[in-house]
């Protein structure tokens, strides 16, 4: 499938499954709307899918890993040589992510799609490399249009293949040192909004290290000048190849009325380029929680979307996913498996 047909494939979600799972949850044994999130969540995934009783999913959280020339700015706390050794954690199922998705019961599949280091073939890792780290966007742009494009297509294949697999739920994750400097780099461009407003701390910086990450971004945007409405423009210039294979992901779960939920504030940035590629993919998006990072909360306004949990996380790999996608089954199970009044025998409300 082409790109084009990928996004013509995205149609507005169903407002009449909507309906009808709004009016069975209405019916169940509890005060109307006690559930809170919980139902906005089922409803959601019902009309994403047009499954009115939808069983529970099987879940994958696409974690994708990349390095950024942008690095050697000393943007970030820890060193590039970290991306491909905490890819090696992820495969041994030792990091955070893999934690999570065992006590939600997701599957993580693990994408090489442009870290700076040559793993040869090592089982559960997916080989999908365009090429070994971005540029220095601070100097030129991170990506040729095409190298973008192909991290974009390498996303959407691997959500296809996922739907085709009979996947229900797709969590995002990214593992790439740098990583908040284009995501904040995007986030400004997308949402019109200073840079300031979304550069945040990352893995740690100190004051000074703070001020001069903004300053990098700036010149980025100064010299390279993306253009707003052209996303693809946007992630060749400023942004990363895991976050351009995250909105190839969105896309391609959209595609296939695959709900998508979203980590924090790199797959904000993914979220904002699928947006700008496709506006309907809003529409499939659940923001799983709000980072720590400054500029997420600005991006889940920007989208429309309201975030699940707010634990003031801000480790990225997939992690909040984990536990977003373990309140999507939950809900599922509420509308399922819950009674209504008249099932329980249970006298419902006085007018």
């Amino acid at each position: 499938m082409t790109f084009d047909e990928t996004v013509r494939l995205i149609q507005p979600v169903d407002a009449q499954i909507a309906a009808r799972v709004q009016a069975r949850l209405d019916g169940l044994t509890k005060p109307l709307g006690s559930l809170g999130r919980l139902e906005e969540t089922v409803v959601r995934y019902a009309a994403i899918t047009g499954e009115a009783k939808p069983n529970v999913p099987r879940g994958v959280v696409f974690t994708l890993a990349a390095d950024h020339g942008v690095a050697m700015e000393g943007v970030s706390a820890y060193p590039s040589e970290v991306t491909p050794q905490m890819v090696l954690n992820f495969l041994r199922g030792g990091a955070g992510v893999n934690v999570l998705a065992r006590h939600t019961g997701v599957e993580v599949r693990v994408v090489d799609i442009g870290v700076a280091y040559d793993f040869g073939i090592i089982p559960g890792l997916i080989r999908k490399k365009v090429m070994r780290g971005t540029r220095n966007l601070r100097r030129e742009p991170a990506m040729s249009r095409a190298e973008a494009t192909q991290a974009v297509r390498i996303g959407i294949d691997l959500a296809a293949e996922a739907a085709r697999e009979g996947i229900g739920l797709i969590g995002t994750g990214e593992m790439g040192i740098g990583n908040t400097t284009p995501s904040a780099a995007i986030a400004a461009v997308m949402t019109g909004r200073a840079v300031a407003d979304v550069t945040g701390r990352g893995t740690g910086i100190d004051d000074a290290g703070h001020i001069h990450k903004i300053q990098v971004i700036q010149e980025a945007l100064d010299r390279h000048r993306p253009d707003r409405a052209d996303a693809l423009d946007v992630v060749a210039k400023v942004g990363g190849l895991e976050i351009a294979g995250l909105a190839g992901v969105i896309l391609g779960a959209a595609a296939a009325r695959v709900p998508i939920v979203l980590d924090g504030f790199i797959a904000g940035a993914a979220a904002l380029i699928a947006a700008g590629i496709q506006p309907l993919c809003c529409d499939y998006l659940i923001a799983s929680h709000r980072s720590v990072e400054r500029g997420h909360q600005v991006i889940l306004d920007h989208l429309g979307l309201k975030a699940l949990l707010d634990l003031d996380l801000r480790l990225g790999e997939g992690t909040g996913a984990c536990l977003g996608m373990g309140l999507v089954q939950a809900s599922i199970k509420i509308l399922t498996e819950m009674a209504t009044f008249g099932e329980a025998g249970v006298s419902g409300r006085e007018a």
